[in-house]
């Protein structure tokens, strides 16, 4: 692979996360609507990725986001500490006693199940870090004096707010002056645009952030929703037998943006919430397209995060010095792993997503 990576020992950390991290509840196999209890997880877009690297692949990480300094807040960090990533670029900011002015977000999240798919909904209107904006982050003192091997942040996070979004854009400005990667993870949802400017202002950000991004990674819904790449008879049920039709699409934004160094992408077929065809596609100049193994019929307990576990296998094939096939091996795998537990962040370990990506089976392991 051609990407330039700083060496591990001149470096604080090998990968950071700017995003939300919220405070998910879960109501188990039961609906939000008639729940009388919830589990509480932490989860974010952007900071799943790194916590994958953290607690799965062992390396170094951190997160740079903002709390608002109550309780729930401090929830947050405690399960942040409990997921390994450093926190003191955490920006605590003062809480008013009603979330006035700022207030931390939750996500209630269901899990689907069978002809019932997963449901979302989002409680995050005036969180600490959509108010995050330019000059908040030491970026210097990170990017320069710590050194960091690897950025990721992405699309949620640009969504919340028009200084987020400007916030992303020196934050990458600043890695790339410091010869850190930079990966973003496109993730249009629809809801988080649909109040501002819905599809046309997701691409106008989105395009613009593009033109930092080493390497970019996103579903089909996300390459024409974010960015207006479209191919003709691929719809958001990616089959394998529409990867050829895919990998046109991934050609056409490698060209249209030369700055990418890798793209990566799932190819997930919806049979039920809890069936789904599984598998990921990844492109670089060197190699072109490449397909990891493609699993039909995956059984799932909980989808969401998948995405973001495939990202960090991913990246962690790519800092750890391998091919891409063998990196889009590893991100399919710790995808499909994560998917069979509940939460939206990964409870496997790097042995499991290895022996998986090389063919390995569900027998019993004693």
């Amino acid at each position: 692979m051609a990407l330039d990576l700083r060496p591990v020992s001149d470096v604080t950390f090998d990968a950071v996360s700017l995003g939300e991290v919220m405070i998910r509840l879960d109501p188990g196999e039961g609906r939000i609507r008639t729940a009388r209890s919830f589990r509480a997880w932490e989860g974010g877009g952007e900071y799943n990725v790194t916590r994958g690297l953290r607690r799965c692949f062992g390396l170094r990480g951190a997160i740079v986001t903002a709390l608002a300094d109550n309780e729930i807040g401090r929830l947050v960090e405690d399960c942040i500490l409990t997921g390994g990533l450093d926190t003191r670029f955490i920006q605590w900011v003062d809480y008013d006693g009603i979330g006035r002015s700022v207030r931390n977000g939750l996500n209630f999240t269901e899990r689907g199940f069978g002809v019932r798919g997963a449901v979302g909904v989002s409680d995050r209107g005036n969180t600490a870090i959509s108010q995050m904006k330019p000059g908040d982050v030491d970026w210097d003192h990170l990017f320069g004096e710590l050194g960091v091997r690897w950025l990721h942040t992405g699309g949620i996070f640009a969504a919340l707010s028009e200084s987020a979004a400007e916030t992303v854009i020196e934050a990458v400005t600043a890695a790339k002056k410091y010869g850190t990667v930079v990966s973003y993870d496109l993730n249009y949802r629809p809801s988080l645009w649909k109040g501002i400017g819905g599809q046309a202002k997701a691409q106008e950000v989105n395009k613009e952030i593009a033109q930092y991004i080493d390497v970019m990674i996103g579903n089909e819904e996300d390459f024409t929703a974010s960015l207006g790449f479209e191919v003709e008879g691929v719809d958001e049920n990616l089959s394998s037998l529409e990867a050829d039709k895919f990998a046109t699409m991934i050609e056409t934004a490698a060209a249209a943006y030369p700055n990418f160094q890798v793209i990566g992408t799932t190819m997930r077929t919806v049979h039920s919430a809890s069936i789904n065809d599984w598998g990921a596609l990844a492109w670089s100049p060197e190699t072109g397209v490449v397909q990891s193994t493609h699993r039909e019929r995956l059984e799932i307990m909980d989808r969401v995060g998948g995405g973001d576990s495939f990202a960090s296998g991913l990246i962690y094939g790519l800092l750890d010095g391998q091919d891409l096939q063998t990196a889009v091996d590893y991100g399919a795998a710790h995808g499909a792993l994560a998917m069979t537990t509940p939460g939206d962040t990964t409870m496997v370990t790097k042995e499991q997503v290895l022996k998986l990506a090389g063919g390995g089976s569900a027998r019993v392991d004693r």
